[in-house]
């Protein structure tokens, strides 16, 4: 079907002021908003014909990136619990704004500390590699922590401070609506499934957070200190491709 010029120049108008709507809404705290897929048709014909890329995809990215920059400003120079005390940077997440896939860790590194980024000390470059034996990249998926700041001599977080600074990652979760969570180690695991339990019980099995699928495996830090739990790991990252309907590979 096509739609003559008239059509597409008001739904032009429409989206543009969608658009600014969206934003104002984001600006006055609204963080999540269920927009359904556009027409494949009209994306076509307005990206052929009036140059606006309708990529649905591209639409959300956008989106979600506002959102998570509205949160960012909101966690601002946060100083709501003793962990910024001896802070160097937040630490508040990063990667693909629209992902299939989050990893959640426990909370920063030494390392993370200091570049202001997740994952990108020893452990942070071994799941880079487990990311890279799974198929992926990095930038396709999203990575954060339960808290934003690191914890003295990388000490599990209290629960006060998980309990403090845990509103954030449920904004960011709400936002990114993964079609999975994979929680790293028994800190975010047991905030993610709500489960007390060892993550010889927790791992291999699928658990809820607000209808996401959660799957707890090993922190990548303690896979360093005990190569053992490679394979579990592995076994585990198998099953998350199995969920995604992503080929399973063999390392």
């Amino acid at each position: 079907m096509n739609y003559n010029t008239p059509i597409l120049d008001q739904t032009a108008k429409i989206i543009e002021h969608v658009i600014l709507l969206t934003e104002y809404l984001y600006e006055s705290g609204v963080d999540y908003l269920d927009v359904p897929e556009c027409n494949s048709n009209i994306c076509n014909e307005l990206s052929n014909k009036k140059g606006i890329d309708l990529n649905y995809n591209l639409l959300r990215n956008q989106a979600n990136k506002s959102a998570l920059e509205n949160i960012k400003s909101i966690v601002g120079d946060c100083t709501r619990c003793r962990l910024h005390e001896n802070r160097n940077k937040i630490v508040f997440g990063d990667g693909n704004p629209s992902p299939e896939i989050v990893f959640v860790g426990e909370g920063p590194g030494q390392e993370e500390d200091i570049q202001g980024l997740p994952f990108v000390g020893r452990a942070g470059k071994l799941l880079d590699r487990i990311l890279k034996a799974m198929g992926l990249l990095r930038n396709e998926v999203y990575i954060c922590n339960v808290v934003k700041c690191r914890p003295p001599r990388n000490r599990n977080p209290e629960l006060d401070e998980i309990e403090t600074c845990s509103q954030f990652l449920n904004k960011q979760l709400t936002v990114l609506r993964p079609r999975i969570i994979c929680a790293l180690g028994n800190v975010a695991a047991g905030f993610l499934t709500g489960k007390k339990a060892p993550m010889t019980v927790l791992r291999g099995h699928f658990y809820d957070y607000n209808n996401i699928p959660v799957l707890p495996t090993y922190h990548p830090a303690a896979l360093l200190r005990n190569p053992a739990y490679k394979r579990p790991v592995w076994e585990d990252m198998q099953k998350l491709l199995q969920y995604l309907g992503r080929p399973i590979r063999t390392k």
